[in-house]
Parts: C-alpha cells; sequence; structure tokens
C-alpha cells in the first residue's frame, strides 16, 4: 500500500494499467488526446512488484484492479469513473486543477 501512495504522490496522473487490457489502452488513449503525459504503470511487466501492487489496488476498492486511474494522488476509479468523468465534462476540469493540462 506504501509503494501506491509513493507512486501516486509523484506525478499528477498515474494510471495502473496491464499491456493485455483493452480498458487500459481505452483508457490510455483518452488521457494522451487530451493532451495528458500520464505515468503508467504496467503491471503485467513488473512481475513481482506488479503482484504486490495489484493487491493494494484491490484492497483500495478498484474492482477490476485495472486500469486504475490516480489522479492528483487521488483514486478516480477505474474505465467506468473515468468515462463517467468525461461525458459529464467533469475530467478536464479535475485535470487542469491537478496540473495535469493547462489549456
Amino acid at each position: 500500500m506504501e509503494r501506491v501512495t509513493r507512486l501516486v504522490s509523484q506525478r499528477a496522473v498515474v494510471i495502473f494499467s496491464k499491456s493485455t487490457c483493452c480498458m487500459s489502452h481505452t483508457i490510455k488513449t483518452l488521457f494522451f488526446d487530451l493532451g495528458v503525459n500520464p505515468t503508467v504503470h504496467e503491471l503485467d511487466e513488473e512481475p513481482r512488484a506488479g503482484k504486490e501492487i495489484e493487491k493494494a489496488l484491490i484492497r483500495l476498492g478498484c474492482s477490476p484492479s485495472v486500469p486504475a486511474v490516480f489522479i492528483g494522488g487521488e483514486l478516480v476509479g477505474g474505465a467506468n469513473e473515468v468515462m463517467t468523468l468525461h461525458l459529464s465534462s467533469s475530467l478536464v476540469p479535475l485535470l487542469k486543477q491537478a496540473g495535469a493540462i493547462w489549456l
């Protein structure tokens, strides 16, 4: 859990993902299209640490565990929560507030 807390506090947007997950790919693409440069941790590419982080994400309430999106150090949620924010025009203001985008 400490590792997750440390990682998400270092950047405005942090995404925990798996390279083979289509929803993770969709969320990463959305952020890139919005001009955000998120820090992405591919859990399946970090064998030991990835499993530890995935367990911590599940304890935080992420179900499924990926994608897990943190903005401004706070857990936003997974693909459903991010898309809900985006469709309600709430995502961009949140990203601006966190300093992830300036326009």
